[in-house]
């Protein structure tokens, strides 16, 4: 029964949730690229650096998946960068990964980043959806 009754309203949650989810990973790219909020325990970054790169591709892919433009290519990559981020800066401990309590994202912290790859994936394969910029395509 419930299911009745939030069906028409699918693709317009799944627009909010493409622009919201697009926006917030914008966000994170406008914080390390940008300056804005900048936080006072980071330092600067270095133009072509590892932070640098995937700043740039928080920052792209993000505006990308909120307007829905190459929405899948834009939300694979964002997917793949979120992947490495919680492997290498959540994940790894001293070099190595380690199947311990670091493996746990609530004990390594890492929830926010394997929440976006998971999510990134299921929007780079169900597309942009009925409302986006991507005018001629169908939607999933």
């Amino acid at each position: 029964m419930l299911t009745r009754i939030l069906r028409p309203g699918a693709e317009l949650t799944y627009l909010l949730l493409r622009i919201v989810a697009g926006l917030m990973f914008s966000f994170h790219g406008m914080q390390k690229i940008l300056g804005v909020l900048p936080d006072p325990q980071q330092p600067p970054i270095e133009v072509g650096s590892q932070m640098w790169i995937g700043g740039m591709i928080e920052l792209v892919c993000g505006l990308a998946i909120a307007l829905g433009v190459f929405t899948s290519w834009a939300a694979f990559l964002a997917s793949g960068t979120m992947a490495v981020a919680y492997v290498q800066f959540h994940w790894m401990a001293d070099g190595h990964l380690r199947f311990d309590r670091n493996f746990f994202p609530g004990v390594n912290h890492g929830e926010a980043a394997l929440l976006y790859s998971f999510l990134f994936l299921y929007i780079a394969c169900r597309g942009a959806g009925k409302w986006s910029a991507e005018k001629g395509k169908p939607a999933a």
